[in-house]
């Protein structure tokens, strides 16, 4: 005899739907007169439980205490425990691996597997393997900046600073603009380290390129007035080009910076904001979002110095081996 036939949604008979979906409408309305928007709208219903402090964002980290005279603030103590984080999660999965690997293996081995490869897409085989190490790095640590500080209670916790003042411990590195910047400006030297190591003095030709003006003026002073003005004028355009290329790349160091900073300190003050307005459940889409936006921005980080590094390289890989 076939089976019946299960009626409800998703397996779940229509009562326990009915009621899953009445304790859902109990929790948004809780949430929303809890908030302060139910607070303006219906006044003071006795529920403090639910209230949130009023977000005050800032942007300069805050400083926790000295080390040797030297101030650490709450986004390097964030920065820390990222550090700690995904060493002790490394360990945890190498320490034992195994030919079938189990679920956190496996996870670890997806990830860094998906970074090797895309690394070998974009700069071939050879320099795909000599990249991995520092884009795979940069990838790991700014997404696990965006997603520890997601954690609830991550940056509420409190302690007293030398000066008795109350300070947040943790803040989401990614949020302060000097971290950015560090990794933008690591970003920099290493495509200038690979440019050198790959190409020799002769990378720096790509900014500072003197040949043809000296070439024009050697002409210039034979006597080969035609010959010589043509090439000190090419050479001008040759310094000008280089000049417009080292610019670029100052450039990019803004943009990175910027691009990570400003993405992840608009995400941390979207939750503050929608948590303050509706307490939790009007703030659990925007956590899913953010989780996003962070990958997103890992991903464009490090796959931007993985495409900076290749243009370094590129056309020169033969003598690299």
């Amino acid at each position: 005899m076939s089976e019946p036939k299960k009626k409800g949604c998703l397996g779940c008979s229509f009562p326990l739907v009915i009621i899953i979906g009445i304790v859902f409408l109990g929790l948004v309305v809780l949430a929303v007169v809890g908030g302060a928007i139910g607070r303006e709208l219906f006044g003071d219903l006795g529920l403090s439980f639910l209230e949130i402090d009023k977000p005050h964002p800032e942007l300069p980290p805050e400083v926790v205490f000295q080390i040797f005279g030297f101030p650490i603030t709450n986004s390097i103590v964030g920065a820390w425990f990222t550090i700690v984080f995904l060493v002790v999660f490394s360990w945890a999965v190498s320490r034992r691996l195994k030919l079938i690997p189990g679920r956190l293996q496996s996870a670890f081995e997806y990830i860094l597997g998906s970074l090797y490869d895309f690394c070998q897409s974009v700069a071939g085989e050879v320099n795909g393997r000599r990249f991995f190490p520092l884009v795979a790095t940069i990838f790991l640590f700014v997404a696990f900046n965006a997603w520890l500080s997601l954690i609830p209670g991550f940056g509420s916790y409190e302690v007293l600073n030398p000066e008795g003042h109350h300070m947040h411990l943790f803040r989401g590195a990614n949020t302060d603009f000097n971290l950015p910047l560090a990794l933008a400006f690591v970003s920099f030297f290493m495509v200038l380290f690979f440019g050198l190591k790959t190409m020799g003095f002769r990378y720096l030709e790509l900014y500072v390129n003197f040949r043809q003006f000296v070439k024009g003026l050697g002409q210039l002073v034979r006597g080969k007035l035609k010959a010589g003005l043509s090439g000190v004028f090419l050479g001008v355009i040759d310094l000008v080009v280089g000049g417009l290329e080292f610019l670029s790349h100052l450039i990019r160091i803004v943009s990175l910076t910027l691009r990570l900073f400003g993405n992840m300190t608009a995400g941390e003050i979207l939750l503050l904001v929608t948590a303050f307005l509706i307490p939790w459940l009007f703030a659990l889409p925007f956590y899913g979002l953010e989780l996003l936006v962070g990958f997103l921005q890992a991903l464009i980080f490090a796959g931007l110095t993985l495409v900076f590094l290749t243009m370094a390289t590129a056309g020169h890989g033969e003598e690299a081996h």
